[in-house]
């Protein structure tokens, strides 16, 4: 077997592999096997960042809220954005991304600030290479009601306004615009917690040429909005093309017993529509104690899933010159 033709069935090899679970612990080898796959014209073929220099790991991860003018929603909104350490060093690297929802009674500062503690969750993801750097950001998911205690989030286009849209097209469209992203939706993850964890899947469905990567942290999978925003019912009607393309995270406290049954039950249907998915199930209840330390479990799978597609854009763009004739 020459060269080139071994490259191929290792990288195959490798695809296969990672697509079927055999290596859920061997992502890091993945980026760094990478390395060693040259195109056409010997340029090695990379998307992700490098992991962040020691002098870059000194200085603290911090955030800022942003505000902005809305089309779909009428009005202003906000969102957190925390950006990767060496952004503004390195000038021509893009990034990947990740949406963070927040839940009930909610608002953008919730994972950044106490609550969520995300900032030093992503610090020691980007410190052990279990996460490529990553522009992280924790979208206003309220509707036109505003936060209440009294009621949950829509993360709906519904008559309290187009959430989904807002969050899932046109927030993605001033993200692109605005940072310098991966455009590819492999490299976009979207998640949350409870009714965060919900809209984060349902909002990734209905937007799914911009997202390819969902997580959930206690949510649940039937809406009272109708099966359209119910995903346990909705997976059910994306083309077997979309479904291929998706990865999905699950998990759920032991004690929450109500959301760790809609877990189970939603993976299950993922498996049967041949989405590639894991779903787990921890000590713990309906707290942000439970998310904030289950948050690097859910983030290393989508590192481990920016990894395996930069695998696999490798492979789209292998060439091999044509062999001379003798």
């Amino acid at each position: 077997m020459n060269n080139h033709k071994s490259k191929l069935f290792l990288l195959t090899s490798l695809i296969a592999l990672f697509g079927c679970g055999y290596f859920p612990d061997a992502a890091a080898k993945a980026q760094s096997d990478t390395t060693s796959i040259k195109p056409r014209g010997d340029t090695i073929f990379k998307i992700l960042p490098p992991q962040p220099s020691v002098s870059d790991l000194t200085v603290p991860l911090t955030y800022k809220l942003e505000t902005y003018t809305s089309a779909v929603m009428a009005g202003n909104r906000t969102y957190g954005i925390s950006l990767p350490p060496g952004y503004d060093q390195n000038k021509i690297q893009r990034y990947p991304v990740v949406f963070l929802l927040h839940g009930g009674h909610g608002n953008p500062t919730d994972w950044f600030g106490q609550k969520g503690n995300a900032l030093k969750s992503l610090q020691n993801l980007y410190a052990t290479g279990k996460l490529s750097p990553s522009i992280v950001i924790t979208p206003d998911g309220n509707d036109k009601r505003g936060s209440s205690r009294y009621w949950d989030p829509q993360y709906i286009d519904g008559p309290n306004g187009k959430v989904s849209t807002a969050i899932g097209e046109e927030l993605v469209k001033i993200i692109q615009s605005k940072y310098r992203t991966i455009a590819n939706p492999d490299f976009w993850a979207i998640g949350g917690l409870s009714s965060g964890g919900w809209g984060a899947v349902n909002v990734g469905l209905q937007n799914s040429k911009n997202f390819s990567i969902l997580f959930s942290h206690s949510g649940y999978f039937k809406d009272k909005s109708g099966p359209k925003n119910s995903p346990i019912s909705y997976i059910k009607t994306l083309a077997p093309a979309t479904l291929r393309k998706l990865r999905v995270y699950l998990d759920s406290g032991i004690s929450d017993t109500e959301e760790l049954e809609e877990a189970r039950a939603f993976s299950e249907v993922l498996s049967r529509q041949k989405v590639y998915n894991q779903f787990r199930s921890f000590p713990g209840s309906h707290t942000w104690d439970y998310w904030r330390t289950h948050l690097t479990d859910s983030l290393t799978f989508v590192g481990e899933q920016f990894k395996i597609a930069q695998i696999a854009h490798a492979a789209d763009n292998l060439g091999f010159d044509k062999p001379k004739t003798p």
